[in-house]
């Protein structure tokens, strides 16, 4: 079992992987007819709104996969359970495919440009996809089953022709089959259960319309207008249909699901019993009003054969103006650099007002203990919060009044060997810490660092070697500097360190986000995977993939009216196939 959940995982993350870059190209969501057929009361939305360039933007990342070892699934390939080996046989094509995209498009008979969709009808999730050779696809499932020994039961429902593949036991009470369908050149990919009602797969197969639709509830409009996103593809998750399905019966197909699948004798007892109360369903309803939605949308896209670069926002949206203008509070500082991804092999910032940490946790503390609940699980966490007050934080803040922010920058190194040893030759490299003093700061800290003791920092500018404090061979390749910059107290290494320490001095504190995290990975692993090939050493097949991967991925955390913004970079250029 541990074996089919293994293999599970591994279709999901592609699949995942495969929705995220499915965030670009758009239009109006009034103009895509298969919405008619998503519910308005879906709990969970993800949909391309207008053609995704698919082709265009495997040429972009394949050439990250040239060093995808063709065995990479062999340990699956003995998985105990014929559905386990059927997922393997199909990721397994997928990946030995996606070196040439023309081959996978191919191999699976999608177009050069698709237009996915996520949703799920309550809870049976649902998967389309645009298909122009649904023969191809078919033999792909054809050729799963001969690797795994699967079959399959042909079903219809209204018109369409489907296959189904059974997930259960034979001999299991609950029954649940994987199911696949193609109507006018639109690939289903949905689930049944023994409680699954033929009117539920008629609309996810696109044979009957919702009553209420997506399409006409006017909610894409709304996230895109809000949130500035691109009209290009749209995402959310719905917490209010959700609470509504949790804490009522029939208040939407999601609850009238739940309802009647704790009915059923062999599950037990009801677990939702204790939150469906009039107390719950009022106080988990406000709750769910104070933060409705998680959204995501795009903010920049381009795809091209050559290069694919996507930036995406996900906003937990919140009304509640106490906690959200505590964390406003809190914003500190990111330098400039960090959001340039292609000026770092590496950095990480974290952007905080220490001054501004104790009396804006206090404060969000405080809108959580009000009102009383009455609701028996919410009150609980009440009572548990309550014995919690942030307020002792104010203590350890104090230690570091001032502080608006801090970062770790890697910007260049290189490597050679000595006697088929590993060695750092230099480092380009930079550690800031941004505050309203920096000067005070750093001797408040002196008096815990007595190797500090005798340092003397100018404001102006002027650096002093850190190599004999910290007993740094030269040999290590490695001269740690350290300076005041502007508001900025600094330690820097090698000629790009001196050059962005300097350049950093130039910028003021504001309050600009508070986390931000990027990585170039060719620029990181590139280098390390080239010196264990001069040393001789066996690589495994593992890191061989991230040689040359010419990828570079940034995340943040930010907060904005709307609510907590995660933010996502993705870029990838392709690369000469090797």
């Amino acid at each position: 079992m541990k074996k089919i959940v293994i293999a599970a995982a591994i279709i999901a993350a592609g699949a995942g992987g495969y929705w995220y870059t499915q965030n670009g190209a758009g239009s109006s969501a009034s103009a895509n007819p298969l919405l008619d057929y998503v519910p308005a009361d879906t709990p969970i939305f993800s949909g391309q709104l207008k053609p995704f360039p698919l082709k265009a933007y495997l040429q972009s990342i394949s050439g990250n996969y040239q060093q995808y070892p063709s065995n990479a699934l062999a340990e699956f390939g003995e998985l105990d359970s014929p559905m386990g080996k059927f997922f393997v046989s199909i990721y397994q094509q997928y990946m030995d495919g996606i070196k040439e995209p023309a081959l996978l498009l191919k191999t699976f008979g999608f177009p050069d440009e698709v237009k996915p969709y996520i949703y799920t009808l309550g809870a049976l999730p649902v998967l389309k996809i645009d298909v122009n050779q649904v023969d191809a696809f078919w033999a792909v499932l054809d050729k799963a089953e001969k690797d795994s020994g699967v079959t399959h039961e042909m079903r219809k429902v209204g018109d369409v022709d489907y296959r189904a593949y059974a997930l259960s036991d034979e001999t299991s009470t609950e029954k649940a089959d994987l199911l696949f369908a193609q109507k006018d050149g639109i690939l289903t990919i949905t689930f049944s259960t023994s409680i699954t009602e033929p009117e539920l797969l008629e609309m996810a197969f696109g044979i009957k319309k919702a009553p209420q639709s997506l399409a006409a509830s006017g909610i894409l409009a709304d996230i895109i207008k809000t949130h500035g996103f691109k009209d290009d593809s749209i995402s959310f998750i719905n917490h209010v249909e959700i609470v509504k399905a949790l804490t009522s019966a029939d208040s939407n197909m999601l609850s009238k699901q739940l309802t009647k699948f704790f009915a059923n004798e062999s599950v037990g007892e009801d677990p939702l019993a204790q939150i469906r109360t009039p107390e719950c369903r009022t106080e988990l309803t406000a709750i769910a009003a104070n933060w409705p939605r998680t959204v995501a949308g795009l903010t920049a896209f381009s795809v091209t054969e050559k290069e694919s670069h996507m930036a995406a926002s996900f906003v937990v949206e919140t009304k509640n103006q106490p906690i959200l203008a505590a964390m406003q509070k809190m914003r500190g500082f990111i330098p400039a650099h960090l959001a340039d991804i292609d000026s770092t092999i590496f950095s990480m910032g974290i952007g905080l007002d220490v001054n501004e940490v104790a009396p804006s946790l206090t404060a969000i503390w405080d809108d959580l203990q009000k009102p009383q609940l009455t609701c028996a699980p919410l009150a609980e966490l009440q009572a548990e919060l309550s014995q919690q007050s942030p307020a002792m934080l104010g203590m350890f803040t104090g230690m570091a009044n001032g502080v608006k922010g801090m970062s770790v920058s890697l910007l260049d190194f290189k490597m050679s060997t000595q006697d088929q040893e590993p060695k750092l030759e230099s480092l380009d490299a930079l550690v800031s810490l941004s505050a309203e003093n920096p000067s005070m700061l750093f001797n408040m800290v002196k008096p815990f660092a007595p190797m500090l003791a005798e340092v003397q920092l100018a404001d102006n500018g002027d650096a002093t070697d850190l190599s004999p404090i910290l007993m740094l061979p030269p040999e290590l390749g490695v001269k740690p500097m350290l300076a005041i910059k502007g508001q900025h107290l600094v330690v820097y290494s090698g000629d790009k360190g001196l050059a962005l320490a300097n350049k950093l001095a130039g910028e003021k504190l504001s309050a600009n986000g508070m986390y931000s995290l990027s990585a170039d990975y060719g620029k990181m692993f590139t280098p390390m995977l080239t010196l264990l090939e001069m040393s001789g050493e066996p690589i495994p097949e593992e890191m061989k993939m991230l040689k040359d991967y010419n990828m570079r991925v940034q995340m943040s955390f930010d907060v904005n009216k709307q609510g907590l913004v995660i933010g996502s970079v993705a870029n990838s250029k392709a690369t000469e196939k090797k």
